[in-house]
């Protein structure tokens, strides 16, 4: 809701009543609790809201409403009082003997402490002349320290219990100029400020309220830039700060009374549900937020009346914007705040969503109302039975809190809407974007280019195979292998090639298919995959077991009748993560397209050139003879990349770009790392342009990222810590790391074991004249890279079968050893 909604409201009497002050007990009072609020670490103090007034009207004392019947606990007559009497019974721990065990003699000094609590808490309790135990009344409403309280009303709450300045409460708002207070003469509240002001004492003054929204002068003045400060109070007199500014500043606390009752010991307490500020919440206080605004929580405490000020009133937007002389305690109310979830609710969704609720079970509370009126309490007194609404109550608001399990979503798929956020719009955070941040956020690798250049002829292949398997009559299931180094391309032109294909779905030209796309990096084991896919073809998670019986049956000859006749695209990207010991998981899948009604088309995409020689014969004979492998980029490759995302942004120059793309091709051929670097070129360079602008310096032409800045951004990728590490190792950590990567490189797998590393070492020493150190060294060497995190180690029980893992990307460790000067014969392994 806007802030302009709101009307300006002339100042009058206010109908809030303040409570006579009774002085406060420190031996019953409780400080509430606070608000289970993401408060961020610096909140800024806020101003208040409306307009408070005159002289308050005090309200005749009503006595206590009937207590409601209420079934939740019986009460039964007793033949023999004394029956019921606690027992005192004197329990003496025994000496323990010499034998006895430290944890039994606490064990029995416990249970003895336990018994004298119950003890006392029996003998404690009030008891009437009927010799029946009084038990907690609820009330609906309650007449206290000369203020009638009831479920529903909105109060202030102390916020401290020794807070000596909720005492100075003002009943009535004064003036910001004369500090004097309304009394009969109209005062107008700052939309901006919230300070209120006499019509009179404004310059120049005004006959009447104006319409729409209005500022003071000191606002006025502030937002034009002079420094303008209020009038300072009379001498001898201080100022003193109403309700409203202490509540906005976090001084009090404001909550709404769900429930009344007064306890066994003659105390009174309610259930309260705490509003907070928007600067409370974990977004902090937004531009679109009133001035007067507060939001519910799900937060609730039990709190003794003693800690109550007096009544605010919190409202809804519409009530809000037709409020006319409530007096400066009037606030509004429209998002509910989920204070574990740090997410918004509109109220009037959540109460049109419980009066749904409660059509449905009104049947029920019709015949439930006989039960209830019946009397099967043999007592006379109102304090022997419950307010059962409170049992109620209570049950409804934990419900709200309960998550929904995941199984009873099937399938659907729910907008921001269903889960309470709101999207922002874009045009009210945007602002005019200069070249290098366009530049910025057109390299980031999670932006999605328009084209994919340099992959024209391995999208076309993609696209003849997968539309000669789906256009096929019989559509027999095939199998592509798509292999290449990273950084390559791979799958982001697989999924190129499926969006083109979608879009002539969509046009009728071939038969529809249904696609299901899988990375093995977000597999918690293999075997998971199975619940992915059938979660991807029905919608439905279920357990791996049970989904690879449904897929036998789906992919087999048993699916001839069946109700889903599509073809089914399969791609899997990470294909090597799928190898178990026994390769069961791989054989499934590649065993799938080869049953005749099957239709599955499977697309395999790995790092690994020879993946297939290293399975098992039953499962390279299945993955087929159709490959596909794309080569590491050239620079001209690179340098075109680059330049089509930047088209049409005069942020870099041509041989900046041209150099960053020779460096990375030297290296690896990797396009995200060219893609990093030429961002993080950007970045140094917009950087640079900033603190010229706001030095004040003249700047000579435009800012572009030039050579400077990528050799900046080169440096800090390819000379980070972890590579200054590596360079400055001694001789047998640089061979053990070279041997690392020779060896990952070859087998084609993310790690490997002791053994096998230390044969690649032992080769490397033996053929370039270097004296192997021996097994019990190597281990040590291990050891002290693993301190350095550069390699991940299992445990040192598994000893020669030990595996290790590179921290770091194969590339850093290449840059660091290439221009290795004590050994050069280095590079022709790496």
């Amino acid at each position: 809701m806007a802030e302009t909604q709101q009307m300006k409201k002339s100042k009058t009497p206010s109908k809030g009543t303040p409570r006579a002050k009774q002085r406060i007990s420190s031996d019953h009072l409780i400080a509430p609790q606070t608000p289970q609020s993401a408060t961020p670490a610096a909140i800024n103090l806020r101003r208040s809201h409306r307009l408070s007034a005159a002289t308050p009207e005090s309200h005749p004392v009503l006595s206590t409403c009937d207590t409601p019947q209420s079934v939740t606990r019986t009460t039964k007559n007793l033949k023999n009082p004394t029956s019921i009497l606690p027992t005192t019974i004197s329990i003496t721990p025994a000496s323990p003997q010499p034998t006895e065990s430290r944890r039994k003699r606490k064990f029995q000094e416990k249970s003895v402490a336990s018994a004298e609590r119950k003890k006392d808490l029996t003998s404690g309790k009030c008891r009437r002349a009927d010799n029946k135990v009084k038990q907690k009344v609820y009330y609906k409403k309650v007449v206290y320290d000369s203020g009638e309280f009831s479920a529903g009303h909105d109060v202030y709450v102390k916020k401290r219990s020794d807070a000596s300045s909720d005492d100075e409460d003002p009943e009535v708002e004064e003036c910001r100029v004369c500090f004097k207070p309304a009394g009969r003469r109209v005062m107008i509240e700052c939309d901006d400020c919230l300070n209120g002001f006499h019509l009179k004492c404004l310059s120049p003054p005004l006959r009447a309220v104006p319409e729409g929204d209005w500022m003071c002068n000191y606002c006025v003045a502030k937002k034009n830039g002079e420094m303008v400060e209020f009038a300072e109070p009379p001498a001898g007199k201080k100022r003193a700060r109403t309700a409203r500014e202490k509540l906005l500043s976090s001084d009090l606390w404001a909550a709404r009374i769900e429930s009344l009752w007064k306890e066994v010991d003659g105390t009174y307490w309610f259930r309260a549900r705490w509003y907070i500020i928007p600067e409370e919440t974990a977004v902090g206080r937004q531009p679109h937020n009133l001035r007067r605004e507060l939001y519910r929580t799900n937060d609730f405490a039990d709190v003794e009346m003693e800690s109550i000020i007096r009544h605010c009133s919190v409202m809804s937007p519409k009530d809000f914007a037709n409020a006319g002389s409530e007096g400066d305690d009037v606030f509004i109310c429209e998002y509910e705040y989920d204070i574990q979830w740090h997410n918004f609710r509109r109220i009037a969704e959540i109460d049109n969503n419980e009066d749904d609720g409660e059509r449905v079970d009104d049947d029920d509370d019709d015949d439930d109302n006989d039960w209830s009126s019946c009397d099967e309490f043999d007592s006379d007194s109102k304090e022997d039975v419950v307010y059962e609404h409170e049992k109620k109550t209570r049950l409804s608001h934990a419900s709200l809190l309960h998550p929904v399990a995941a199984n009873s979503r099937k399938g659907r798929i729910f907008g921001l809407q269903k889960i309470g956020a709101k999207k922002i719009p874009e045009h009210l955070r945007c602002h005019k974007q200069t070249d290098l941040e366009k530049a910025k956020s057109k390299l980031l690798l999670a932006t999605l280019p328009k084209s994919l250049p340099c992959r024209d002829r391995e999208m076309d292949e993609i696209t003849t195979f997968i539309k000669g398997a789906i256009c096929d009559e019989q559509c027999l299931g095939r199998c592509l292998y798509v292999h290449g180094v990273p950084g390559t391309g791979k799958t982001m032109s697989v999924l190129a090639v499926m969006r083109n294909l979608k879009s002539e779905v969509d046009a009728g030209s071939i038969r529809p298919y249904c696609f299901v796309e899988i990375n093995g990096l977000k597999l918690a084991s293999p075997e998971n995959i199975y619940s992915v896919i059938y979660e991807g073809l029905t919608g439905h998670r279920v357990g791996w077991k049970k989904a690879l019986n449904f897929l036998n049956a789906r992919f087999s000859n048993e699916n001839k009748c069946g109700k889903d006749t599509r073809p089914c695209i399969l791609l899997i990207d990470e294909l090597d993560l799928l190898v178990t010991r026994n390769q069961a998981v791989l054989y499934n899948i590649l065993d799938w397209p080869t049953k005749p009604n099957s239709k599955l088309i499977v697309i395999g995409i790995a790092n690994t050139m020879d993946l297939p020689e290293k399975l098992l014969p039953r499962i390279s004979s299945r993955m087929g003879i159709q490959r596909l492998c794309f080569g590491p980029y050239n620079y001209q490759q690179l340098q075109e990349i680059i330049s089509s995302r930047l088209k049409g942004i005069d942020a870099f120059e041509k041989v900046a770009i041209e150099f960053a793309s020779r460096k990375v091709a030297a290296v690896s051929g990797d396009a995200r790392r060219a893609l990093e670097i030429c961002r993080r070129a950007a970045e140094v360079a917009d950087y640079r342009a900033k603190k010229t602008a706001l030095s004040g310096s003249d700047a000579s032409g435009k800012v572009v990222a030039g050579m400077a800045d990528v050799e900046a951004a080169i440096k800090e990728m390819f000379q980070a810590p972890h590579i200054q590490v590596i360079r400055s190792s001694c001789k047998l950590s640089k061979i053990f790391l070279a041997a690392m990567v020779y060896e990952l490189y070859k087998t084609g797998m993310g790690e490997t074991t002791f053994e096998k590393l230390a044969m690649a070492v032992s080769c490397f020493c033996a053929n370039n004249g270097e004296t192997f150190p021996g097994y019990d060294m190597l281990l040590k060497v291990g050891c002290k890279l693993g301190e350095c995190r550069l390699l991940l180690c299992e445990a040192g029980t598994r000893h020669k079968l030990q595996k290790l893992q590179l921290n770091y990307p194969n590339d850093d460790v290449t840059f660091a050893l290439k221009d290795s000067k004590d050994l050069p014969w280095l590079a022709k392994y790496i």
